[in-house]
């Protein structure tokens, strides 16, 4: 049962460096750092995007709009942290 807990747990944390990276990356395409016609950048761009759209989409459909600040990953972060808090130490304890 513990090996499960720990896949689980890093799942969570593999997809909280993956919001990061999507940010970041969203950032530096903003902003124009990156050469958004660079087929391996776009390559990127585009696996964060689809790995984290689905996660996001439904947080931005209920979040006011905030005038272009998107703080949808801060929810999901927020979100992760508290399903691996309550995984360790409500869940797990009654299991094993």
């Amino acid at each position: 049962m513990y090996a499960l807990f720990q896949t689980i747990d890093l799942a969570l944390n593999l997809y909280t460096w993956v919001l990061i990276a999507s940010a970041i990356f969203s950032w530096l395409y903003a902003f124009n750092v990156i050469n958004s016609r660079n087929q391996f950048v776009d390559a990127i761009g585009r696996f964060l995007y689809n790995i984290t759209e689905p996660v996001l989409r439904p947080i931005r459909r209920i979040m006011p709009d905030l005038g272009g600040i998107d703080i949808s990953p801060i929810i999901v972060l927020l979100i992760i942290f508290f399903l691996r808090s309550l995984m360790w130490t409500t869940v797990y304890p009654m299991v094993a």
